[in-house]
């Protein structure tokens, strides 16, 4: 067939890692840019994040609803991927009276968040209920990544065109649909590593008749439940040397220079070889924190976009980047707003952004108005565009120890896992900014809690105490910080074994873990962290 897929971009979203994908694995890709272009094309991906109601604008405004419509009735080649499946049902509970398509029967709705951390973000599995293309180059029962916080449901009316469904927490949503040539998927193929190439590969050349990998049940069948994995991130801390060279580096407690006096910046490798390097070693993300290049001119940091852009034509799993994610004016006198700046990572090929000391600004300022909510912080204005699985907030805390819970206003805890170093047994967390090197009149609750009610879909939690220790990660900061938001959580700093990941996982249940200098040093691969999880019975995606 034609090695040309037409690709519908709504304009939100990163866009470049489905293309990439397709350039991987033989294809050439075309922009839909008219109506015309829905009509002729023979194969049409239409991939999307972010807002329902934003997407049906787009289509409305470009009169491309019919069009669409009109296309998949004629059973042409057609995969929507995550909101380009969403729009294929009849609206959506996130924005009541916008209607979808309308091609399949039923509402999407917002998973329940008093059981489970929502946005639903990780890598989970699929039971299969009939021979698809997709699964036509598969080996067998596998993982593919998810990131959002509205699901479809499987009903009598939708039945007909449900492919696979998935379990989070209590909840069975629909994670796929067909219907003869047209296909859309809840998951993204094009962050699903290696699995979701293939699965790309199968929809384009794949025959439902010899798919048989993915065994098959029946409705009345109860199947198994699939299980959301716990993801091993790896981080590169990135920034420039004294000779002007991006390099990834580490410290201890923020400082990155060698120890002895006037020393350079450590350089622990090029952020494209190292990020490659993890993603064949099995990470299930890689998150770049630019520590120095953003804080000025956030859109004129070209090497860091070349590195996102190099980085996702080789790298088919999910890339974060923070640092300096803010509006500002640049020195034209043009104003650039979070936004702007967001939009221009997304498309060089960032799924998220790590927000950092604007969160703070912004979770002050979500107090001091009465908490309300007015789209003036960044967290807000990205959501509202992209999605809060989109929006991360990187947190640096510190302890403050105290002599009793009555001798500060503050959220104390009463520590379980390492006392103070005169044996004080209760502190609170202070959020520091500027790279830890100033304090805040906010703990590390009252932040996290604010940032959700803004808008953030997830917290990086990182620890200044804990910094470049190899000492195990706090499991008292993280606990706590669990306990107190229902969207995911991350656990950072600290990490020196692979052991460490099983006691986070276990003592704290949070969602991820992340290390950076037992990877880059490569005294642990990300493989040897995964065996270990395997072997303790936690599950990960091997």
């Amino acid at each position: 067939m034609d090695c040309t897929v037409h690709v519908l971009d709504y304009g939100a979203g990163n866009v470049r890692s489905l293309k990439n994908a397709l350039h991987e694995i033989g294809y050439k890709t075309i922009d839909v840019e008219s109506v015309q272009d829905i009509n002729n094309a023979q194969v049409l991906l239409f991939p999307g994040v972010g807002s329902f109601q934003q997407a049906m604008a787009f289509l409305n405004a470009k009169k491309y609803v019919e069009a669409l419509k009109a296309y998949i009735l004629a059973n042409k080649r057609f995969l929507g991927i995550c909101l380009g499946m969403q729009t294929l049902f009849e609206g959506s509970e996130e924005c009541p009276g916008v209607p979808g398509l309308g091609v399949i029967k039923g509402l999407v709705t917002k998973f329940p968040t008093d059981s489970m951390a929502v946005p639903h973000i990780g890598w989970n599995g699929v039971n299969a209920y009939k021979p698809s293309p997709l699964f036509s180059k598969l080996d067998n029962d596998t993982n593919v990544y998810f990131v959002h916080s509205f699901r479809a449901t499987r009903t009598s009316a939708n039945e007909e065109w449900v492919l696979t469904t998935t379990n989070y927490g209590d909840v069975e949503f629909i994670s796929s649909v067909q219907k003869g040539n047209v296909m859309a998927t809840q998951f993204h193929p094009e962050k699903s590593g290696a699995v979701g190439l293939k699965m790309l590969k199968g929809f384009l050349e794949g025959d439902s008749i010899a798919a048989k990998s993915l065994p098959l049940r029946g409705f009345t069948q109860l199947p198994p439940p699939t299980t959301l994995c716990k993801r091993v991130i790896a981080c590169l801390d990135v920034r420039s040397n004294d000779s002007g060279d991006l390099v990834v580096t580490k410290g201890d407690q923020y400082d990155v220079r060698e120890p002895s006096e006037g020393g350079n910046v450590r350089n622990m490798g090029k952020p494209v070889e190292l990020c490659t390097r993890y993603y064949n070693e099995g990470a299930d993300e890689v998150t770049f924190l630019n520590i120095t290049s953003f804080r000025e001119q956030p859109l004129g940091d070209t090497p860091m976009l070349a590195v996102l852009e190099a980085s996702s034509e080789k790298v088919f799993v999910p890339l974060t980047v923070g640092g300096g994610i803010r509006g500002y004016k640049d020195d034209h006198g043009h104003l650039w707003s979070a936004l702007d700046v967001a939009a221009r990572y997304f498309r060089a090929g960032a799924d998220k952004v790590s927000i950092g000391s604007d969160a703070v600004d912004a979770a002050e300022a979500y107090y001091a108005s009465g908490k309300k909510l007015d789209q003036s912080s960044s967290i807000e204005q990205i959501s509202t565009v992209y999605g809060r699985q989109a929006v991360v907030i990187s947190v640096d805390p510190r302890r403050v120890y105290v002599s009793s819970p009555e001798a500060t206003k503050h959220r104390v805890v009463k520590l379980q896992h390492k006392l103070g170093p005169n044996g004080e047994t209760h502190c609170w967390y202070q959020v520091m900014v500027k790279g830890g090197r100033e304090g805040r009149d906010i703990d590390v609750v009252e932040l996290v809690q604010a940032c959700e009610a803004l808008g953030a879909g997830e917290i990086l939690l990182n620890c200044v105490d804990m910094d470049g220790q190899n000492a195990g990660y706090d499991l008292d900061l993280i606990s706590l910080v669990k306990k107190s938001v229902t969207i995911p959580v991350v656990a950072s700093s600290g990490a020196g074994a692979p052991s460490h990941f099983t006691d986070v996982f276990n003592t704290t249940n949070c969602d991820a873990a992340l290390a950076a200098g037992i990877f880059h040093r490569k005294e642990v691969a990300v493989s040897d962290v995964k065996a270990r999880l395997n072997a303790d019975g936690i599950s990960v995606r091997l």
